[in-house]
């Protein structure tokens, strides 16, 4: 009889209490699959939303392994899986959610469709803080409000993880881009390309100023309630779209429509939860490797790294608010 191979990972055994280091059986590639040897977790406030039991939508009851963004090296392949050899550096948005095992954890066995091989001209830890954020960013500019050259894109939030991604986009596909922040976050801001314009600024002496009046033509929310009611005011007059990844609250669509303009939502978590669309994840992540190697993508992180054994205390960072950046876990 065969022992079963073990590795260590971060359980989560009870919502609301700090993970658990253990020693698991080790995954196994079954069809359609690719096991993964994780080199890193790229970490996000729905992991912590999730050890706190807070984060019912993303059906990820306890016991579970978190971690949704992963990063690392192909180990095997399961049947029918074609693209990928053992031993590619990959990375994608795999796990930590839907009774998925997450990416704490130094093995994991993923759908190949969510994957997508990593860039060659950034370091493959950096890489883990890419995906679930670049996804959203695609799937709001790209795939609803289809933001092209020319255009003038408000991003609400730009420095924060989805925000500097969309800003990072919207100059990468021609757009003159403009992302809301703190004094502190000034010079990230612009550093990614971005006319900065402080958070503080009343809304419409932000339209005034930077678009004579008229609005934006596409508008990014990050953050949701008041912000996402600022952006209905913020939309261009006749075919301007807002676009929101955090639609939580009630809002009054009035302002909206009294511009002519659209909102689309965002919910990344979709292909996950449901199983259909997750070849365009892997699509996207692919898109992602080709910014990132042309030069015109970089994650924002956060200066303090942890080890496997320190997720609670990365996730703790995480919820403080205070990171600076994306966290990334080192797996191996």
């Amino acid at each position: 009889m065969n022992t079963p191979a073990m590795m260590s990972a971060l359980r989560l055994d009870t919502a609301g209490q700090p993970m658990n280091r253990v020693t698991v059986e080790r995954p196994v590639a079954g069809p359609g699959q690719v096991l993964v040897r994780i080199t890193a977790a790229g970490l996000n406030p729905l992991d912590g939303k999730i050890r706190a039991g807070q984060g019912a939508h993303a059906r990820q009851p306890a016991p579970s392994i978190l971690g949704i963004d992963m990063a690392g090296h192909v180990e095997a392949m399961g049947l029918g899986v074609e693209g990928f050899t053992p031993g590619d550096a990959v990375y994608g948005m795999t796990g930590g959610v839907a009774g998925v095992q997450g990416s704490l954890a130094e093995y994991a066995a993923v759908d190949a469709r969510l994957l997508a091989h990593a860039p060659s001209t950034m370091p493959l830890i950096d890489a883990a803080a890419l995906p679930l954020v670049f996804i959203t960013a695609w799937e709001g500019l790209v795939d609803r409000a289809n933001v092209h050259a020319g255009q003038s894109v408000l991003v609400i939030a730009g420095a924060g993880g989805v925000g500097s991604m969309a800003v990072q986009l919207a100059v990468a596909r021609g757009a003159r881009a403009f992302a809301t922040g703190s004094q502190a976050q000034k010079d990230i801001i612009e550093s990614l390309g971005a006319t900065w314009v402080d958070r503080d600024t009343p809304i419409n002496e932000v339209v005034d100023a930077h678009t004579g009046g008229e609005g934006f033509d596409v508008v990014y929310d990050t953050l949701g309630g008041a912000t996402l009611d600022a952006a209905f005011v913020a939309a261009r007059r006749y075919g301007g779209h807002v676009v929101s990844s955090l639609g939580w609250g009630t809002h009054a669509l009035a302002p909206l429509s009294f511009r002519a303009a659209t909102y689309s939502g965002v919910f990344t978590l979709m292909p996950l939860l449901t199983g259909k669309g997750r070849e365009h994840h892997g699509a996207i992540m692919a898109e992602a490797t080709k910014l990132a190697d042309a030069g015109k993508l970089r994650p924002v992180l956060s200066a303090q790294r942890f080890a496997l054994a320190d997720g609670n205390a990365a996730l703790d960072l995480v919820e403080s608010g205070r990171a600076g950046g994306k966290v990334v876990v080192t797996v191996a």
